[in-house]
């Protein structure tokens, strides 16, 4: 008997999660304009700090992508002959973290003078070619490692790299996820406030309904529960769009980013959400829009639940 007792009341529960969704959807389509505002402005506070997120990771990857591909100049000592610069050369290419390795000949540097503009009588008032031999390495992996090693060869007399951008990007980039933070935490309460004032229009007007609900002794739970399902639908709904707008600027910028890119001697291009990302995104805007609708109809339960005398 017990045991009929407990599925029918898990049966009711059921029934009754399964009406509240559907009949939450419906109430959602009836209003197309309110449901457009509200879903709007969600879609636009989840899509700021999304998009900052992804500008970042994509700079980030970026960055990575172009310091592989810098250059480091190995300038040999004076002494140096140019048998052993080419053993260096072939030397530093079996480096796994080296990527390529370029010789340039002091008569191939005194031409690259030339050809910069440097005048003539300038280059012969220097005699002799001063020029040494010089490595122009490519990195396969950490550049700042790589330019530490090859300071420590006994051939090297000065090497050559710029390693104050990364660390004014490194900079940047920390900042960036701070404001990114701050803005989702800033758009995120906004979201809550928008759920929460259109679940609270909504309540208004079924106000009557509820209060015969709490008189027939209905719980908190059981009338909570549609507006928890509204709220879910906005939030689904803001997410969709704010992965749509989203995709749409990453279609925008796709083009000239890799026009940017390739000036840098990179093949970069830009990367969306991955589909696991996006059911977190999906998901954390349900949560939002859920949590919204559940803080408005918990305090308006609160507010108007009828004492026992």
């Amino acid at each position: 008997m017990s045991s009929k007792g407990g599925n029918s009341r898990i049966g009711t529960w059921f029934d009754h999660h399964v009406y509240s969704f559907v009949a939450s959807l419906g109430r959602v389509l009836r209003k197309p304009w309110a449901t457009a505002l509200t879903v709007g402005v969600m879609a636009v506070a989840l899509a700021l700090p999304l998009g900052l997120w992804l500008v970042l990771g994509n700079v980030e990857r970026f960055s990575g992508s172009v310091q592989q591909s810098r250059e480091i100049s190995v300038f040999l000592k004076q002494d140096v002959a140019g048998d052993r610069a080419t053993a260096l050369a072939e030397e530093l290419r079996d480096r796994r973290n080296v990527g390529d390795v370029q010789l340039l000949t002091p008569e191939q540097g005194l031409q690259s003078l030339r050809d910069k503009g440097v005048p003539a009588t300038a280059i012969d008032a220097a005699g002799d070619n001063p020029l040494p031999y010089v490595l122009v390495v490519t990195p396969a992996g950490d550049e700042m490692m790589l330019a530490a090693g090859l300071e420590q060869l006994p051939e090297a007399e000065l090497v050559q790299h710029d390693t104050q951008w990364r660390e004014r990007l490194d900079g940047w980039l920390r900042f960036g996820s701070r404001v990114a933070w701050v803005l989702a935490f800033l758009l995120g309460l906004g979201a809550l406030l928008v759920v929460g004032n259109t679940v609270r229009l909504d309540i208004q007007s079924r106000r009557e309904e509820i209060g015969v609900l709490q008189l027939l002794g209905a719980t908190d739970g059981f009338i909570r529960r549609p507006f928890l399902y509204l709220g879910a639908w906005y939030g689904i709904g803001a997410g969709v769009i704010a992965l749509g707008l989203l995709a749409a600027a990453g279609h925008a910028l796709r083009e000239p980013l890799a026009q940017l890119a390739a000036s840098y001697g990179s093949s970069f291009e830009l990367t969306g959400f991955t589909p696991q990302v996006a059911l977190a995104v999906l998901a954390g805007a349900v949560v939002l829009g859920w949590l919204g609708a559940g803080f408005v109809t918990g305090h308006y339960l609160r507010q108007t639940r009828p004492t026992q005398t």
